[in-house]
């Protein structure tokens, strides 16, 4: 099996949700048992044999950039896609940073710490033959609303802002896509990922392969406590 493909992580958001306190700080950069949070979320993708890291960057970015650096220090080639002066949104920054890359691509939101295997998430995409894939959790509405349903391994219905009682799944926080999966889209237009879940949704494009370990963010105060409770209990 190949290395994962290049992942490209949307760390350009202005993080709202967060407490005051880290006003001054990207998502990115705040700190998670005495470490920014990226520290840990690079670390996650070097230990699951990605080796190709693009970081899509926004408010604040330079502070990430000059923290990461190129990546060597975890083990990781990272180079940087910036939004410019207006924030392109998940799908904008995403389509940008894949443009120049021949290979399928995967997308993990800049907040998300996804202690699972990746192997088998790409053995599935490339096994579907579609555009995409969406990692799915059955998350019954327990820790955000329920957004997607699925079925033999497709998703069917996906929207985060009228979700229904038969959406008992969750976006997990990473997907996969292969380039041609952007193609309605132009380049610098401000778009949401979502926008292209539903397209491939349309034409029957987007797998989905569920993923039965939990996840965790770093875009919430609670977020972030359950994320360092984590981390402390399970070292890798």
């Amino acid at each position: 099996m190949a290395n994962f493909p290049p992942v490209l992580i949307l760390a350009g958001g202005l993080g709202t949700r967060v407490n005051a306190a880290y006003a001054n700080l990207p998502k990115a950069m705040i700190p998670i048992n005495d470490e920014p949070f990226i520290a840990h979320q690079l670390r996650l993708l070097a230990r699951e044999k990605v080796t190709e890291v693009i970081l899509c960057l926004g408010y604040l970015g330079e502070i990430v950039a000059d923290y990461v650096k190129d990546g060597k220090n975890f083990g990781l080639n990272v180079q940087y896609s910036y939004d410019g002066e207006k924030l392109l949104g998940t799908g904008g920054a995403a389509l940008k940073a894949g443009l120049g890359l021949n290979s399928p691509f995967a997308v993990l939101y800049g907040d998300s710490y996804l202690d699972t295997v990746f192997t088998p998430v790409y053995e599935a995409f490339q096994q579907s033959s579609k555009m995409g894939l969406l990692t799915v959790f059955k998350n019954n509405n327990e820790w955000i609303p329920s957004n997607l349903s699925c079925n033999s391994g497709m998703v069917l219905h996906y929207d985060k802002n009228r979700p229904s009682p038969n959406m008992q799944y969750v976006d997990y926080g990473l997907s996969i896509f292969k380039a041609q999966a952007f193609s309605k889209f132009q380049a610098d237009q401000i778009f949401d990922l979502a926008e292209v879940f539903v397209s491939l949704i349309k034409e029957k494009q987007l797998a989905a392969y569920e993923v039965k370990d939990r996840f965790y963010e770093a875009g919430s105060e609670q977020g972030i406590k359950e994320l360092s409770t984590h981390l402390k209990t399970n070292k890798n």
